[in-house]
């Protein structure tokens, strides 16, 4: 069932009533702060049903291609951000003090950890500064960055009621989680549910009318808070889980037993379970990081998250056994790691897209390469890479040929693209080490592969 705010906003708010007119007009103009992943698939969202969108960033070279319509988002379509360009319905500045021509801001930054695994709200706190700096009457700020509870009321709000504007009369605050998936067919933008706190009454109906216009069903809370937690905790879900089946697969590794058919089998059930897979690592900005935000700010209460800790050393730990696996492949055939040939097939965190943020295969790359391996790698989606941990190698991918193959002591399945012939990769390779059973349906020569 639809969830509707309570509707709040009456001629005694003429500000609010303002915008609320001019939001449902699509004659608001709306400004989105970070053009990546999140940002500008929301810009092209907006200006597809009629929002005039700036579109911010620090890097000069992302506002050259979106103003030439270049896209460099896979979930964006070419086309579409063509068009919004070339009619100027979108476009994108270096220039922050254009915000104050927006009646909406909608904050779309990194947040990444500290190498201490601490939140890192730079972006969020330099983004909020700009918006502070060129606040003005009738705007309505929301927040969209994945971040511990607290932080719009925390950080956020004051940066912008030192303006001395006050928060649901002069402007309007709320956090609204993105929920993108790189990616995924099924579930784009427009039909993925919203979540949306606000931090009054009217910040919420506002914020809620503004995302209603482009997405299909809008979920409000109670709070910013709420919406905050309710984010880290769809992304904790999944990486607890993904540690669960990722410890199973240790101890199927010590019994002997085949954690695919495990797992394949538990999932027959009809009920009582979501089916989670194995791997060799966790990836991406979401699951890897957005557990910390939340165990760091929980031992503000004096409370500690061990089995969000725990999931998290697991998630880790599985990178090493893989390295250990391929030590053990080897030496199945007499070779030793040091000089070996060592073809990684797919760096991306996941299969069919281009993303390597946080992606497993880098650490595993980049341990093989410090024991002494020769690292080379093929993803069609991924032509350039630069090793984990700032040691300054940069890898070019090759072409996946049977040659290719042939060369390689060991060919290493880390991301399972789709467009990956694995018959033709087991054919030729001498020995397969598969981390994500991409090769389960290939009949012959089976005694090249080694599962983890």
């Amino acid at each position: 069932m639809k969830q509707e705010p309570e509707k709040v906003i009456d001629a005694t708010q003429p500000i609010a009533l303002a915008l609320k007119k001019k939001v449902e007009e699509h004659t608001a103009r709306v400004g989105v702060v970070g053009l990546g992943y999140v940002g500008l698939p929301l810009a092209v969202e907006k200006g597809k049903v009629g929002f005039a969108v700036t579109g911010f960033d620090i890097s000069a070279e992302r506002v050259r291609q979106v103003n030439a319509g270049e896209n460099y988002i896979g979930d964006v379509k070419d086309e579409e951000l063509r068009a919004l360009a070339a009619t100027g319905q979108l476009r994108a500045t270096t220039d922050f003090a254009a915000l104050a021509d927006c009646d909406i801001v909608v904050i779309c930054v990194p947040t990444p950890l500290t190498p201490m695994r601490d939140p890192d709200v730079s972006f969020m706190r330099a983004a909020a500064e700009q918006a502070g700096r060129h606040i003005r009457p009738g705007q309505l700020i929301t927040l969209e960055s994945t971040t511990y509870p607290g932080t719009t009321e925390e950080i956020i709000l004051p940066l912008l009621t030192a303006s001395g504007l006050q928060v649901g009369r002069d402007f309007f605050l709320a956090f609204s989680p993105e929920r993108v998936d790189p990616g995924n067919k099924r579930f784009t933008t427009k039909n993925t549910n919203k979540v949306v706190g606000g931090m009054t009454p009217a910040c919420l109906e506002i914020a809620c009318d503004f995302y209603a216009q482009t997405i299909l069903s809008v979920v409000p809370v109670s709070s910013p808070a709420a919406a905050e937690l309710t984010k880290v905790f769809e992304n904790t879900y999944r990486a607890v889980n993904i540690a669960l089946v990722n410890e199973l697969m240790l101890l199927c590794d010590r019994m002997g037993l085949d954690v695919w058919e495990i797992v394949d089998a538990a999932a027959t059930k009809p009920f009582g379970i979501h089916t989670f897979y194995p791997g060799p690592g966790v990836g991406g900005h979401c699951i890897p990081i957005d557990p910390f935000y939340l165990t760091w700010k929980a031992r503000e209460y004096d409370f500690h998250t061990r089995f969000i800790e725990l999931a998290g050393e697991i998630n880790v730990e599985v990178s090493y056994y893989v390295v250990n696996k391929v030590y053990q492949a080897l030496n199945t055939r007499k070779k030793s790691l040091r000089d070996a040939r060592v073809l990684v097939l797919g760096v991306a965190y996941k299969k069919d897209i281009g993303d390597v943020r946080e992606s497993p295969a880098l650490i595993i790359m980049e341990r093989l390469r410090r024991d002494g391996a020769l690292i080379t790698y093929s993803d069609p989606w991924v032509p350039v890479v630069e090793a984990h941990g700032g040691s300054g190698v940069r890898m070019e991918s090759r072409p996946l040929t049977p040659e290719a193959l042939a060369e390689a002591d060991c060919a290493l399945i880390l991301t399972d693209h789709s467009a990956v012939d694995y018959e033709m990769v087991v054919r030729h390779a001498d020995l397969v080490v598969d981390t994500r059973n991409a090769t389960k349906n290939v009949r012959e020569n089976r005694e090249r592969i080694y599962k983890i």
